[in-house]
């Protein structure tokens, strides 16, 4: 097999492959008769581990060692259940990797790896194993957050190059959000409020809320999400509808960010005289940095919005 014709195969470039040829013994192993290199079936059982081992956030000469050492010596089956269990590897890295990640967790750099090379099914599984294995909150926290903004650090640094890295991350993330998330829990009674998420007018940046949503979700509390760019008065209409006992509106961007808008939320009421009750607001997202209005709530992240919702709906 080609160079070319293997790194279509593998969803890598050429140039990958060359490197790891270069650099750690990881390249093609036969001749043609014109002199021309090849792979073979060994070579590319020995590239595809490395691509593997890579993906899951392995750094590249360690993954070349192990991907070479897997196909030579592949270990009896009575042996390998016998074998003791490997290490688990670091929980942080600071290797290069190709997207200026920084200190991220492991897994950060296998997400990377697979979104540059646009790896779907990579993407998908190494997301929903860091839900299952973390949960929502320290997943979306540690693990697609800073993959997310490391990517769109050099999709602004680069002009338009890596659009199509972050448009596949993030719709991938979106796909493990949903998938994760329960089946929609009722209201426990009348007088049981929900939460209710909304983009503010304009807004169309929604993964934080879905995020947010799945979290709600897997703690069985009741939670309606409108989604992107919901309109004030249908806005309006929906926490009129639900009396909802809390109100999440995320802004992105501090030019759709509106005082006035949480203000007005705040400031609604449902019920009959004498025991009429409205909800509380919590502003989410990087677009709320100016002072926010008198009693509204902004939490730091997260975690704090699932603490702070999961009381306000216990008191209804």
């Amino acid at each position: 097999m080609t160079t070319g014709v293997l790194a279509r195969r593998l969803g890598v470039s050429p140039t990958t492959l060359r490197s790891w040829d270069r650099r750690y013994g990881i390249g093609p192993t036969a001749r043609t008769e014109g002199g021309h290199r090849r792979w073979t079936v060994a070579d590319v059982a020995t590239v595809e581990e490395m691509c593997r081992l890579t993906a899951t956030g392995v750094p590249p000469a360690d993954a070349a060692h192990a991907a070479r050492t897997a196909v030579a010596a592949p270990p009896p089956a009575a042996e390998a259940a016998a074998a003791p269990p490997l290490p688990p590897p670091a929980r942080r890295s600071r290797a290069a990797g190709a997207l200026p990640l920084g200190d991220v967790r492991q897994e950060c750099r296998g997400l990377a790896r697979a979104a540059v090379r646009l790896d779907a099914p990579a993407l998908e599984e190494q997301l929903a194993a860091a839900v299952e294995r973390h949960g929502v909150v320290v997943a979306w926290q540690e693990i697609m957050v800073p993959t997310l903004h490391a990517v769109g650090r050099r999709w602004a640094s680069s002009g338009d190059q890596y659009v199509e890295v972050e448009h596949l991350l993030a719709w991938h993330v979106s796909t493990v959000l949903r998938r994760s998330t329960p089946p929609a829990t009722p209201v426990a009674s009348p007088a049981a409020g929900c939460a209710l998420l909304a983009c503010v007018p304009g807004e169309r940046h929604t993964l934080a809320l879905e995020a947010l949503h799945a979290a709600l979700g897997r703690e069985g509390l009741p939670v309606r999400m409108l989604g992107a760019a919901v309109p004030v008065e249908a806005l309006d209409a929906a926490v009129r509808r639900l009396g909802p006992a809390a109100v999440v509106l995320w802004a992105q961007e501090s030019a759709r960010a509106a005082p006035a808008l949480a203000r007005h939320v705040a400031g609604l009421r449902w019920g009959m005289k004498g025991t009429r009750r409205g909800p509380a607001v919590l502003l989410g997202g990087p677009g709320w940095s100016r002072p926010r209005p008198a009693g509204v709530v902004r939490p730091a992240g997260l975690a704090q919005a699932v603490e702070a919702l999961r009381a306000l709906c216990a008191a209804g």
